[in-house]
């Protein structure tokens, strides 16, 4: 019987779903979210949607 030829080994997690946590962590980042927020969602509204 012929040897078969072998397996690459298994891909690592990072080469499959590459890097899945954060640059910074949450107590890196500043604890007060910006006013802003929704300023950007607010002005790219669609004309046919309500602005209240």
């Amino acid at each position: 019987m012929p040897d078969r030829p072998r397996r690459d080994p298994e891909p690592d997690l990072d080469e499959i779903f590459g890097d899945v946590l954060p640059s910074t962590t949450s107590d890196e980042r500043d604890p007060t979210p910006p006013d802003d927020r929704d300023d950007w969602y607010e002005r790219e509204r669609p004309p046919h949607h309500d602005r209240d």
